[in-house]
């Protein structure tokens, strides 16, 4: 037998082998792939927003289950990420998504996507004007009204503005200008305020078709000495704002009604001395028992942003701290839940790990590794 006779003879028995494992192998594609479904939402459910910092055009939202530190699934949610929002229902996850046309340039599409919460699948995407702020994520970014049928979303090109969308009807409503006032804080199901550069709230409100009413507070925060911050939490018609030394500053809307409540401090005199304030890009928390979380750490001025290795917990009807919880590493971010035994969820974006502890007892739990890129801002149901 010639060389180039064996050559074909090896291919041939080449084949037939390859051909034989073939039909050996079971025939599991038959039915096509598969879509894995969740199971009823859990309130220690923990959606895990990362920005992606090092590579902004693929931002991530991550589901982990803080009872067993599972990872249950991620959705992929473009570039400028902030955070998703989860309707009262539990049916969909809303998010409001940046996409260009060539990937990092290009043409510029703003949509909302609505996934399925069971199968995390986009089932519509709602287009918006292209002008959704991409600042450093913060909650106050994207809000829903009290009874879900408004999306209010925050923009910035420089010019300030709100896009109102109806995820009723889903579909984009309308945009009022909000200049000089920043980021949306929902106050009812038809109103949202926004903070101005002198301390006044724009006060919004919205009729049955999301047109937008706005009128103007007179100054409330002495914005000049010690500023609040941006991350203010909720409970009832009070929102808890806090400023850069730790001074509390309650405010209560209703409708175009402001009342600032008495500030308290988060320090004693002699903790500010030692350089005690709070910090981070998630800082306060609150949960259904009335109880304030916050992240502090001992430095200067202007650290406000800073990490903290510490939780202090205060009740912010009497003002007075309750517990302290010390963490296992520092925290840029934390969540608690509002059910009967709440977790508080902790994480820093230097290092892309959630950890969790038993928000009553203090007790670290577990931690979750490997959690995203950059892990930014926790949301819970």
């Amino acid at each position: 037998m010639t060389g180039r006779a064996r050559h074909r003879m090896a291919l041939w028995l080449v084949s037939v082998m390859a051909l034989q494992a073939r039909a050996d192998l079971p025939s599991e594609l038959g039915a096509g792939p598969e879509v894995a479904t969740l199971g009823a939402p859990s309130s220690h459910w923990v959606w895990v927003n990362d920005l992606v910092f090092p590579h902004m055009s693929d931002g991530t939202a991550m589901l982990i289950d803080g009872d067993s530190g599972h990872y249950l699934g991620t959705l992929s949610t473009g570039f400028g990420f902030v955070h998703v929002l989860l309707p009262r229902d539990g049916k969909y996850v809303y998010s409001p998504e940046t996409y260009f046309s060539r990937g990092t340039r290009g043409v510029r599409t703003d949509v909302v996507t609505i996934y399925d919460a069971k199968t995390l699948s986009p089932v519509n995407e709602i287009q918006i004007p292209p002008k959704r702020s991409s600042n450093l994520p913060m909650m106050a970014n994207d809000v829903l009204t009290d009874d879900d049928r408004f999306l209010l979303i925050y923009n910035f090109t420089p010019a300030q503005s709100v896009t109102v969308v109806d995820m009723k009807a889903q579909k984009f409503a309308s945009e009022v200008e909000t200049p000089g006032c920043a980021l949306v804080y929902p106050t009812g199901p038809r109103s949202f305020f926004s903070v101005c550069g002198d301390g006044s709230l724009a006060l919004g409100q919205l009729d049955e078709s999301g047109g937008v009413t706005l009128s103007r507070s007179e100054p409330i925060f002495a914005l000049q000495t010690d500023p609040v911050t941006e991350k203010a939490v909720r409970l009832g018609n009070t929102w808890y704002f806090v400023t850069f030394n730790g001074q509390i500053e309650p405010v209560t809307v209703s409708g175009n009604q402001v009342s600032k409540g008495s500030p308290w401090w988060l320090t004693s005199a002699e903790e500010r001395n030692q350089g005690w304030r709070p910090g981070g890009l998630q800082q306060l928390a609150i949960d259904s028992n009335a109880h304030l979380y916050a992240i502090v750490h001992q430095g200067g001025p202007f650290t406000h942003k800073d990490p903290g290795k510490d939780v202090w917990v205060f009740d912010v009807n009497s003002h007075k701290r309750i517990d302290e919880i010390k963490l296992q590493e520092p925290a840029g971010s934390i969540q608690v839940t509002r059910d009967a035994r709440p977790l508080l969820f902790t994480t820093f974006a230097d290092n892309p790990t959630l950890n969790v502890y038993d928000a009553h007892a203090g007790r670290f739990l577990r931690a979750v590794g490997q959690v995203g890129t950059t892990p930014m801002l926790l949301v819970t149901p």
